[in-house]
């Protein structure tokens, strides 16, 4: 899942999805580009939003919202390409920076400069010649740990790439799949990024003898084999560190009954990697005047302010606020990894089969 996420898996995990998953039809889009008076927005299947602040949009605008939720990150991006011609909707959101060239390459988006767009803070701006793509949101990738075990065990918590690799670490690493997850994706770039295109295969033969355990995704890795997790507790899992994001303690404690006073995770700051997700107007929209009324809604202060707590994604716009949980469970990282898009889209597909061929097999 994207990302991103985006950390916004704990949206559907914890059931704040407020919008049914439902795809447009002849009737409600009109081929004129903005006679219709529903706006489509095709998603991975992370997307969520206050029902009130939805209401909001659709009082002030006129437009009625529909979502279209298919599947993780990656699967969403591919399908959208494949029905380019003939789209699902008029907005794609949830495309990010690990899967954003894929996506421009192949001529999916239309050019729009959304209203708002100059308030984005500069390091998330991208494509600014032609404003195919807005930046909506942001977060980090990074190994979590379960606090209670590293305390148990009075072992110091992990804080970097290197020390994973250390054997007081041996067997207590998960981590999803670096094909099939945007989370697994996201770490495999994070320690290309840090041991460079001459250096990752080796950190991750040192991590696989050190007992790293892969996943397929998210869920399972950080629900059915995280220690530290309230699911990973109702299934006894027996791993303390797990790929997940910088939002994730923050998630343990707002959903926790009673609330405790301290996060029961932490994050391993120094094995971060940044994730910024975006949106844009699809090519060939029906409605693209209404696509273009929710993309603008999307930059604004009410919806970027709704985003944490909803998506567990950090807002992109200047001065928009997060809660008071994410300041204190889950800051952003201060010197998170990152690539240029243009090297990802140039590196990313053999990455990922030569990390297949040396974890996997």
């Amino acid at each position: 899942m994207s990302i991103t996420k985006k950390a916004t898996v704990f949206a559907v995990g914890f059931g704040l999805v407020a919008l049914s998953a439902c795809g447009s039809s002849d009737s409600d889009n009109d081929s004129g580009g903005g006679g219709s008076k529903t706006v489509t927005l095709v998603s991975h299947n992370s997307w969520a939003v206050s029902k009130s602040v939805l209401a909001a949009f659709e009082k002030e605008s006129g437009y009625k919202v529909k979502v279209l939720e298919d599947g993780d990150a990656g699967q969403a991006v591919n399908k959208a390409i494949l029905t380019k011609d003939n789209p699902q909707g008029d907005v794609f959101f949830g495309v990010d920076n690990t899967l954003l060239s894929r996506a421009l390459d192949n001529g999916l988006f239309q050019s729009y400069e959304a209203k708002g767009s100059d308030l984005i803070l500069p390091e998330y701006r991208v494509d600014e010649d032609k404003h195919r793509v807005t930046p909506i949101d942001t977060g980090d990738i990074c190994v979590n740990y379960d606090q209670a075990y590293f305390t148990e065990h009075k072992l110091d918590p992990p804080s970097s790439f290197d020390d994973l690799v250390k054997p007081a670490y041996k067997n207590l690493l998960v981590t999803e799949n670096a094909s099939t997850s945007s989370p697994g994706l996201g770490f495999l770039l994070g320690t290309a990024a840090e041991y460079g295109d001459s250096g990752w295969e080796g950190y991750w033969t040192k991590l696989k003898a050190n007992g790293v355990k892969v996943v397929d995704g998210w869920e399972q890795a950080y629900n059915e084999e995280f220690s530290g997790s309230a699911g990973g507790k109702k299934a006894k899992a027996d791993r303390p560190l797990v790929v997940s994001y910088a939002s994730s303690p923050p998630a343990e404690v707002i959903y926790a009954d009673p609330k405790p006073t301290t996060a029961p995770t932490g994050v391993a700051e120094g094995t971060c990697f940044r994730q910024v997700e975006y949106a844009g107007l699809l090519s060939n929209a029906g409605n693209s005047k209404g696509g273009k009324a929710l993309l603008d809604f999307m930059l604004t202060k009410r919806f970027q302010e709704d985003m944490p707590l909803n998506m567990f994604v950090y807002p992109v716009r200047e001065a928009a606020e997060v809660p008071q949980e994410f300041k204190k469970y889950g800051p952003q990282a201060k010197d998170p990894e990152t690539l240029d898009p243009a090297a990802i889209a140039a590196n990313r597909d053999q990455w990922v089969k030569s990390w297949t061929s040396l974890v996997l097999k």
